[in-house]
C-alpha cells in the first residue's frame, strides 16, 4: 500500500453529516460522562490531561524548557518547565491549564460541526505520542498511551461520521469538565489548596487569586456560549 495517497485521503476534510439522531445520542453520551458521578469518576481525568498539557504546551511557546507532567485519577497533576521564576511566560504557563480543556473542547466541537475532525484526531495523537518521553509516572503512560491509541483508531478505522460524534461527545466532556474543574478549585480556595494555579499567579502578580479565577471563568463562558452557537447551527 502506498501511504502517501493514504494518508492525504485520511487527513482530507470530510462533511460529517450528521443525524439528529446520532448528533443527540452524542450530546447525551457527552453530558452523561460528567453528570453521571461513577462515569466521571472514571474519566476526569481527560480534564486533568490537557490541563497539565495546556501548561506545558504554553510554557514551551514562551520559551520555557518542558521536563516531564503527570496526571492523576482525582483531577490533580503537574507539570514542569524550566525558565525564568518570574516574567511573563512564567504567568502565561500558570494561567494556561484551567482555560485549556474549555478551549480544545471547543476546537473538537468545531471540527467535528466543520469537516476537520480527521486532522484534529491525529495531531491530536501525535501529540501524545510525542509527550511519551516526558511521563513520569506509570500511571500517567498507561492514560496517555490508552488515550493515544484511541485516537488513532478512530482516525484510521473510523467513518467520517463516527469520528464527528465522538469528537463532539469529547468535545463537551471537556467543555463541561472544565466547569467542573474550575468548580472544585473555587470550593476549595483559601483553604488547603495553597498551590493552587490562581494562588500562584497572586503569588507572581499581586493580583488577586479571585481576580484569575474569573479570568479562567470568562474563557470558559466564552467557549461555552461559541460551542453552543456550533451545535444549534446542526439541528
Amino acid at each position: 500500500m502506498d501511504l502517501g495517497p493514504e494518508l492525504t485521503s485520511r487527513l482530507a476534510a470530510a462533511p460529517p453529516g450528521l443525524h439528529l439522531t446520532a448528533l443527540t445520542l452524542a450530546v447525551v453520551g457527552g453530558l452523561a460522562v460528567v453528570l453521571v458521578p461513577q462515569l466521571w469518576q472514571a474519566l476526569r481525568i481527560a480534564v486533568t490531561l490537557v490541563h497539565e498539557l495546556g501548561h506545558a504546551i504554553v510554557g514551551v511557546a514562551f520559551g520555557r524548557r518542558f521536563t516531564g507532567f503527570v496526571v492523576r485519577g482525582d483531577m490533580s497533576g503537574h507539570a514542569v518547565t524550566v525558565g525564568p521564576a518570574r516574567g511573563l511566560g512564567r504567568i502565561a504557563t500558570t494561567w494556561a491549564g484551567y482555560p485549556m480543556p474549555g478551549i480544545v473542547g471547543l476546537l473538537a466541537v468545531w471540527s467535528a460541526t466543520s469537516g476537520y475532525a480527521a486532522r484534529l484526531l491525529f495531531a491530536s495523537a501525535l501529540t501524545l505520542c510525542i509527550v511519551f518521553v516526558f511521563l513520569r509516572s506509570a500511571g500517567t503512560l498507561f492514560t496517555v498511551a490508552l488515550a493515544a491509541a484511541g485516537l488513532g483508531a478512530l482516525w484510521w478505522w473510523a467513518t467520517p461520521e463516527t469520528q464527528a460524534l465522538v469528537l463532539l461527545a469529547v468535545g463537551l466532556v471537556l467543555l463541561i469538565g472544565a466547569w467542573r474543574h474550575l468548580g472544585a478549585l473555587t470550593s476549595r480556595h483559601g483553604r488547603a489548596d495553597r498551590g493552587s494555579d490562581a494562588n500562584v499567579l497572586r503569588q507572581l502578580t499581586g493580583i488577586p487569586a479571585l481576580v484569575w479565577i474569573v479570568s479562567f471563568a470568562a474563557v470558559l463562558a466564552g467557549c461555552t456560549w461559541e460551542a453552543t452557537l456550533l451545535l444549534f447551527a446542526l439541528v
